[in-house]
């Protein structure tokens, strides 16, 4: 293989997933086996704005696969976002001569590294790591396993006080802008109904299907909602059921950022370290400036300029299967 890179950089941006670990770990490995010198970057672009920059070594990476959130850090950075900021980020980059970057993020941290590559000429490659599934070209997103194995654990354990007591629990689970966690994890705990942002949610149609399950005793009901559904979120409907149907016992559990912890499953860990393999490759390749996915188990190279033009959404099939299935 053809060297085209000597040193890299890595990073982890945006929000934290279980797996990130997993993925540095990789990037650190391949690149020391194909004789790079490779460099991590603390708490995302930030770091490179301040220089928070340390070479990397087999033994910086043992004993993290397990770990959840990430040993780099992550930190939200407006410089970055200003011309003045990237350049500044550049300057520090070449400064130890480091000629390729990976970046672990979702779709903000990826327009942050076309803009730094396409106005720097700086090879990037981005994995996405991010437990809304968000993101069109990859079947997978590092973390989202995890964070779905997290919702349902919580889900069945709301299920058993929910039928000590007959009550209705409305669950909101994260996505914001896709509800592939809501649907995922409301179809694997038999929610009676699943609110996510890619369908319009009717409030009289929730009402019905809860008058239909009360006639017909059903006395444990799981609403699971998506944080970004159009409605508003778990309170709100919660607000609307005690309005319409105020004899229900009505609960509202928001499991929030306990999905995005812990240690990241299996299949999280092999993701991860397939797609931080494969991203050190692109960059000896000569194939610059995508983000490394996997769709039908094949990998797929996604240029990062179209990320922003793509969102991962939920098909038909998914919404037809959820209508089915719940009730």
């Amino acid at each position: 293989m053809e060297k085209k890179v000597n040193r890299i950089a890595v990073l982890t941006s945006g929000g934290d997933a279980p797996g990130m670990n997993a993925a540095v770990r990789a990037v650190v490995r391949t690149g020391i086996y194909y004789g790079l010198e490779v460099y991590g970057v603390m708490r995302g672009y930030q770091g490179l704005l301040d220089e928070d920059i340390f070479k990397m070594e087999s033994r910086s990476v043992a004993n993290i696969i397990q770990r959840g959130g990430t040993i780099l850090k992550t930190a939200r950075c407006l410089e970055f976002h200003k011309p003045e900021g990237r350049k500044k980020a550049y300057e520090n980059l070449k400064k130890r001569g480091i000629d390729g970057m990976v970046v672990i993020g979702g779709d903000g941290s990826f327009r942050g590294a076309t803009l730094l590559s396409q106005e720097f000429d700086i090879p990037v490659i981005g994995l996405a790591g991010t437990i809304d599934k968000d993101i069109a070209g990859t079947d997978f997103t590092i973390g989202f396993d995890t964070a779905v194995n997290t919702a349902v654990e919580a889900i069945d354990k709301i299920r058993d006080t929910a039928d000590a007591h007959d009550r209705l629990f409305i669950v909101e689970v994260m996505g914001r802008d896709a509800g592939y966690i809501a649907i995922y994890s409301g179809i694997s705990t038999g929610a009676g109904n699943i609110l996510v942002p890619e369908r319009k949610t009717d409030m009289d149609e929730v009402i019905a299907s809860l008058q239909e399950r009360e006639n017909r005793k059903k006395l444990v009901n799981i609403i699971v909602v998506a944080e970004g559904d159009e409605f508003g979120g778990a309170n709100e409907v919660a607000r609307v059921v005690k309005k319409r149907l105020p004899h229900l016992d009505t609960r509202v559990c928001i499991l929030g950022h306990i999905q995005r912890g812990g240690s990241p499953s299996a299949l999280d860990r092999l993701i991860a370290s397939r797609m931080g393999y494969h991203a050190v490759e692109c960059l000896l390749e000569g194939r610059h400036n995508v983000f490394v996915g996997i769709l039908n188990n094949r990998l797929n190279y996604v240029p990062l300029d179209t990320i922003g033009k793509s969102k991962g959404k939920i098909g038909g099939e998914w919404l037809k299967l959820m209508k089915v299935l719940t009730g």
